[in-house]
């Protein structure tokens, strides 16, 4: 696979080719697109003959997923991370962040507080904030020598405060790449079985992991936080299946899953789309030596450009990360507010990151760079950030 190779994604209703103006302004159609966290590659080859056999034999009826999807999802935990996972726990769902949505929903009622760990996800507030729940910030403190790290005495003082039924958690941390360790989940949980509150663990960067490190998911743990914690995974992230929308939340507690089970049914979720099970099956099965070559490339894209901007880039300082392809940058030394900051990206570098503010308050006077793309890109953005 070549990873250099440019695909040009314009006109396939790419939402960071086709629709950056609509996030970025007018004229940002010329800008460099770093912000979506999806690939510029193609999938894996595996990948694109299954979908091909599929779309020849030209058959789209109501679809279910078959054993072959359970087999290859249970095996691949079980290769790539050491975790059993058994078939009843898994619920499928049209996307990671729908699902999300049905368990605040179900394990929140309105006006009660639900945690996140700032900076976070921006659509962790959506679904937090339009089910008309509250969103309680938790900051992760940060150093430069450790990067982030949780803040677990702030976290107390929140359980204790707030009583939050809720909490989500991001494992691999997005956007700042912290990888948690068995041991802070653990110290984690334990506070969580204190004031009794559930985990809802969004762990879809788990793949996707810098050479040496390892990923620990909250079902690591074993079964007495069985009862508390519900994992969310899917292909789509690890092999470039974004738009194929299937995801899997892993629910070892049988009441909490008879629940979410009905929750799906009455919101006629239980028909799956053909080409996302076929994707995802044949990514499981036959992609890991694919996924292999790219965490190489990407590894070598983070070192390459890490080395880079130490040596042109002084106002920035990039915050150190065990997985995802994210690269997440301070830059307040160049003493811009977040607007003066976007305006510069775009009109001295000519690109378009996610700006850090997205990500709620701690994240004011950062970028979000996507790695995820041709050594090429990351020339002209190293470039283009030479201007500032």
């Amino acid at each position: 696979m070549d990873f250099n190779q440019i695909v040009d994604r314009h006109n396939t209703g790419s939402v960071k080719w086709d629709f950056i103006a609509r996030h970025f302004g007018e004229g940002a159609e010329t800008l460099l697109p770093m912000w979506v966290s999806d690939f510029d590659f193609p999938c894996p080859p595996a990948v694109q003959t299954a979908l091909h056999q599929r779309i020849e034999h030209g058959v789209f009826g109501y679809s279910e997923r078959h054993q072959r999807y359970f087999d290859a999802l249970i095996g691949w935990f079980a290769s790539r991370h050491q975790l059993t996972v058994k078939q009843e726990w898994v619920c499928s769902v049209e996307g990671v962040v729908p699902g999300l949505s049905l368990l605040v929903q179900q394990l929140t009622q309105p006006g009660e507080s639900v945690v996140v760990q700032g900076p976070y996800y921006g659509s962790f507030a959506k679904i937090v904030t339009l089910n008309d729940r509250r969103l309680v910030e938790n900051p992760l403190s940060e150093t430069a020598d450790a990067g982030y790290r949780m803040d677990l005495a702030h976290l107390e003082s929140l359980f204790r405060r707030e009583c939050p039924p809720l909490m989500i958690l991001c494992n691999p941390h997005n956007p700042t790449g912290r990888c948690w360790s068995a041991e802070e989940l653990e110290r984690l949980l334990t506070l969580c079985e204190k004031y009794n509150v559930r985990v809802l663990s969004d762990e879809i960067w788990a793949d996707l992991l810098l050479p040496g490190e390892r990923f620990t998911s909250v079902l690591h743990l074993g079964e007495r936080w069985h009862s508390r914690v519900i994992a969310a995974t899917s292909a789509s992230k690890t092999f470039g299946l974004s738009s194929l929308r299937i995801s899997n939340f892993l629910i070892p507690d049988p009441k909490l899953r008879a629940s979410f089970t009905r929750r799906l049914d009455a919101h006629g979720l239980d028909v799956f789309n053909a080409l996302s099970v076929q994707a995802a099956t044949a990514a499981w099965q036959e992609g890991g030596s694919w996924l292999d070559a790219l965490l190489d490339y990407l590894a070598d894209n983070r070192r390459w450009f890490e080395t880079r901007a130490a040596a042109c880039l002084p106002w920035a300082r990039i915050i150190p990360a065990q997985g995802t392809y994210l690269l997440w940058i301070d830059c307040r030394k160049l003493g811009l507010d977040d607007e003066q900051l976007k305006g510069a990206m775009a009109d001295i570098a000519g690109i378009a990151p996610s700006m850090g503010n997205s990500f709620g308050p701690t994240g004011s006077g950062f970028i979000r760079l996507n790695l995820g793309c041709p050594r090429t890109y990351l020339e002209k953005a190293l470039e283009g950030l030479r201007r500032l």
